[in-house]
């Protein structure tokens, strides 16, 4: 409230006119400001509808930025492992499927979790779930470093365990956030930019390893490079905490849209978890969402888990590379996602807008696959720039689509549906290309996830695109353009189809 916060046009009007009221009857000034801020409360009291009195404030982006903050330190501790997993290997006296396991801990950690940790943001919401995901991070960060003596791998698992245990309470966030904080009109653009946090961390993940630890022969020297960066990690990691111990606040006072609105005024005994997850499982659009978007995402786990393992074996000794080609990859994601969620919020075309990156993405990996061993280093960057822009630039449009097809279900629910389908194609896809991989090469492998990346594509063109949260935005303002005429409403926000 001391913010300064933006008034939606309706707000903006009662304000106007509460000024020309001060010229004509200062003594009224006061009575007009409380008017303005208690909209809600007459409202409601007139014929027991839902407010239609909506704000944005600035201390969103606080919100935003705290959640891109922990979520980009927890993406940099998935990757750490897998892109120099050569010395990781060296380090801890294992296998290169173990180190594999660094990373696909995160995926597997996700699917048992991802339950009650969404039931847990339906009951406790936002602020609860950002406390308990930066603390176990943060415990997940110290435990490493007491782990850098080779015989302590075990130890190091742990610590990877507990990040991958954060990990749940971060990924279904960005929908939740943007919706509960965000205007119609720069929701996406939100989300977007809580994703981006995530890929930037990925991004991080992929260039800081290789440059901290290098391929060095003395363990005791390569003990102290890992103890350095594991240092870094547990102290940024204790500052993001912190942070959000004192400023990450639980939702805005007053409602930022009107769809909003309508999800604060259905009583919490009215919300069934079970009763909402068997909503979902019988919605078949989202389902096929479902689906494609594991099928999608999967693909970008496998490549980024395995990428150490795909480009040493063309390009000898060029860890640091790999590393740097991993960053472009995510790069040119980050810039897909916020491109896709600004156009999302100036077109709502979700549906034709997903599939066409889904198309493209498919197209990027074939011309991937394709050039992996051509001997260039620059036309591998070329290509996993491309691939990257439309592969990870996709996370934000199946979030926000799924939103739009499953309101009001929680977005925190159906956003969890998503990952876990993430997770296990991840699983899936990680071990099936890793072991094609040894058998029969790079390139077989990387077509392994084109006939899925094909697949999803066609699965997402037959996804109808029913819009439900647009369709309550258009409903609740056209009631309130009524009220405001004198006519009777069309319907109540409640008789939305569901």
């Amino acid at each position: 409230m001391g913010d300064n916060p933006d008034f939606d046009n309706k707000a903006i009007k009662e304000e106007k006119n509460g000024l020309d009221l001060r010229k004509t009857n200062p003594s009224k000034s006061v009575d007009m400001e409380e008017q303005i801020e208690c909209t809600s409360i007459s409202n409601e009291n007139q014929d027991n509808r839902p407010s239609t009195t909506t704000r944005l404030y600035k201390r969103r982006w606080v919100m935003v930025f705290l959640f891109s903050c922990y979520s980009l330190c927890n993406a940099f501790q998935w990757i750490q492992y897998g892109i120099i997993n050569n010395i990781f290997m060296k380090f801890y006296n294992v296998d290169s499927f173990t180190i594999d396991w660094m990373s696909m801990v995160y995926m597997l950690t996700y699917i048992p979790f991802i339950w009650p940790v969404s039931w847990l943001l339906d009951k406790k919401g936002l602020r609860l779930i950002a406390l308990m995901a930066t603390a176990i991070n943060c415990l997940g960060t110290w435990i490493k470093v007491a782990s850098v003596r080779s015989n302590l791998f075990w130890v190091t698992m742990l610590g990877q365990f507990a990040s991958s245990l954060s990990q749940v309470f971060i990924l279904g966030m960005p929908s939740r956030l943007a919706s509960v904080w965000f205007g119609s009109e720069e929701v996406s653009t939100a989300c977007s930019i809580g994703v981006f946090g995530n890929q930037l961390g990925i991004a991080i993940g992929f260039l800081v390893p290789p440059i901290l630890v290098p391929n060095v022969d003395n363990i005791d020297e390569l003990a102290y490079h890992i103890s350095i960066m594991f240092y870094i990690t547990a102290g940024v990691a204790t500052v993001i905490f912190i942070l959000v111990v004192f400023w990450f606040q639980e939702k805005p006072e007053i409602p930022p849209t009107l769809a909003q609105v309508q999800a604060r005024s259905i009583p919490p005994e009215e919300y069934s978890y079970v009763a909402s997850i068997l909503r979902l499982l019988r919605n078949l659009p989202f389902m096929l969402l479902v689906i494609s978007y594991g099928l999608n995402v999967g693909c970008f786990y496998a490549v980024s888990t395995l990428l150490n393992r795909m480009i040493i074996e063309h390009y000898p000794g060029e860890e640091v590379n790999a590393g740097r080609i991993g960053l472009t990859i995510v790069i040119a994601g980050m810039v897909g996602s916020l491109i896709c969620g600004i156009w999302l919020d100036k077109t709502k075309t979700y549906k034709q807008t997903t599939l066409a990156v889904y198309l493209l993405s498919f197209v990027g990996m074939v011309v991937y696959a394709f050039t992996l061993n051509l001997g260039h280093l620059w036309v591998v960057f070329v290509t996993s720039g491309a691939l990257g822009f439309f592969m990870t630039g996709y996370l934000p449009l199946g979030f926000e689509f799924a939103v739009e097809l499953t309101f009001p279900e929680c977005e925190g629910t159906s956003s969890g549906l998503l990952n876990c389908s993430a997770q296990i194609f991840g699983i899936i896809f990680t071990i099936g290309q890793g072991k094609i991989i040894e058998h029969f090469g790079t390139f077989a492998g990387n077509i392994f996830l084109c006939v899925f990346l094909l697949i999803g594509t066609i699965m997402t063109a037959f996804i109808k695109s029913d819009l439900r949260r647009q369709k309550a935005n258009h409903l609740a303002e056209t009631q309130a353009a009524s009220k405001q005429e004198g006519i009777s409403p069309p319907a109540t926000l409640k008789e939305v189809k569901v």
